[in-house]
């Protein structure tokens, strides 16, 4: 595959994942999914991480996959670039993967006594993009190893983290996130 297909599959495939947390900025607010709960000192996941957040950010990625879905026909054709389509198994997988991947950083993040939004580099870039290739590979094998190949894998390992932080910056300056990380 050229290196113009392997970015254009990598971030087609990646998209449903890369919608929710942002969805669940512009969305979020209400009950915190911990409750309130703490453990060992610290709470649980914290305030950021609510139930309406999540389906909004697992609801607004599985739209995306539906949209993409409709759309491949005419965009790989426009494009030469066979573009993969998702089945309903990775529709799913990605985006409540990529908010089970957020939430799981946040308790890490707990843990090692980090304030909401404070900076945890590496973990801040990845957390999502691990959450959504681990559930995605358990539940739609096949589709996740004839799309992720090496090349694509490496391509999502190097365009995420800049995706990450471009998305963040512009957030962070239109006033949605209270730090540009």
């Amino acid at each position: 595959m050229e290196p113009v297909a392997v970015v254009a599959v990598a971030f087609w495939a990646m998209l449903p994942a890369y919608v929710p947390n942002n969805a669940a900025v512009l969305v979020g607010g209400g009950r915190p999914i911990d409750a309130g709960r703490t453990w060992r000192g610290a709470r649980v996941l914290g305030d950021g991480k609510t139930w309406r957040g999540t389906l909004a950010g697992a609801l607004a990625g599985i739209a995306l996959a539906l949209v993409l879905n409709a759309i491949e026909p005419t965009v790989s054709a426009a494009t030469g670039i066979p573009l993969p389509t998702f089945p309903p198994a990775a529709m799913v997988a990605l985006p409540i993967g990529a908010m089970v991947g957020d939430a799981a950083a946040s308790f890490l993040k707990r843990r090692t006594g980090r304030a909401r939004g404070a900076a945890f580099p590496g973990v801040d870039q990845f957390d999502f993009v691990l959450g959504a290739l681990f559930l995605t590979a358990l539940g739609a094998f096949e589709w996740f190893v004839a799309t992720f190949t090496l090349p694509v894998l490496l391509v999502v390992l190097v365009l995420t983290p800049l995706l990450h932080v471009g998305t963040n910056v512009v957030a962070y300056r239109m006033g949605l996130k209270s730090e540009p990380w």
